[in-house]
């Protein structure tokens, strides 16, 4: 089980695809995800990964939390969460994620804090049709009914659905599509709409009701793996440059090798007629 990522909503867009289709998406931007911390079976009783994303001022950060950032040398996050993995999926304190974590076509499980709507009524927060909207319902229009008995037990129920405050509460959306990943800019664009409003953090997690597709990022995407493999693209054409000039230098070498015998067979035959 691998990690997840935190992101930061950046907001609603549209993709087109080759044929023409439109896309709605929700733009999710990798803002400096790095592992702060290791939650170990021995230690803990878990596995699981600390990240945290964003960056915070340092005078608002509390001295407990500039030990503990200090500790795994990052840079005050903003915002800390963990996500549990197996025992081989650890990634080394201080890597930094990156969007390659996830691919295109890849269902994942997004989670976050929904947007808050203040104290509402039973009809908009519990979907309630309301009384009848004809003669003889005086004001009443939009009310709940009874909530409570009249005898035996004489009380309201906890749970009972009523008028109170809606939204701010966790929510997860699962089995959401990746539609595109740029490394480079840090973005993830999810179709469809994600919990929480502009500007929120989310969780981004492998789906767990979906199979995942093969060729994941095991156990992440990190970073200095993609400096790596830009490096060794790099190195690549060198040393093909080096193979191409060591070839044209034998080549140069066995050209005047022949040239040279070939002026000194004609020299010895000039002498010869002579």
């Amino acid at each position: 089980m691998r990690t997840g990522l935190l992101a930061r909503k950046v907001g609603s867009s549209r993709i087109f695809t080759e044929n023409g289709a439109h896309v709605p998406v929700t733009l999710l931007h990798i803002d400096g995800c790095q592992v702060v911390a290791h939650k170990t079976s021995a230690n803990d009783g878990y596995d699981a990964l600390q990240l945290g994303a964003g960056t915070a001022k340092v005078s608002r950060v509390t001295k407990a939390m500039r030990g503990h950032f200090a500790k795994a040398r990052v840079e005050p996050k903003q915002k800390l969460t963990e996500f549990r993995i197996s025992g081989d999926a650890f990634v080394d304190v201080g890597a930094e994620l990156t969007a390659a974590h996830f691919v295109t076509g890849q269902k994942v499980d997004v989670s976050g804090t929904s947007i808050g709507k203040g104290f509402a009524g039973a009809m908009k927060r519990h979907n309630f049709a309301g009384l009848e909207a004809s003669h003889g319902v005086s004001i009443s229009h939009r009310a709940h009914g009874s909530t409570g008995q009249c005898q035996y037990p004489g009380r309201v129920f906890k749970g009972k659905k009523m008028a109170g405050h809606m939204g701010t509460e966790r929510v997860t959306t699962q089995n959401v599509e990746v539609v595109l990943t740029d490394a480079d800019k840090g973005l993830i664009a999810i179709k469809g709409s994600v919990p929480g409003s502009d500007g929120g953090w989310v969780r981004i997690t492998d789906a767990e009701k979906t199979p995942t597709p093969e060729g994941l990022p095991f156990p992440a995407a990190t970073a200095s793996g993609a400096a790596a493999d830009n490096a060794a693209n790099d190195a690549a054409p060198a040393e093909d440059k080096n193979e191409d000039a060591s070839a044209a230098e034998e080549n140069t070498a066995s050209d005047d090798a022949g040239g040279k015998e070939e002026n000194t067979a004609a020299d010895g035959a000039g002498d010869g007629d002579a």
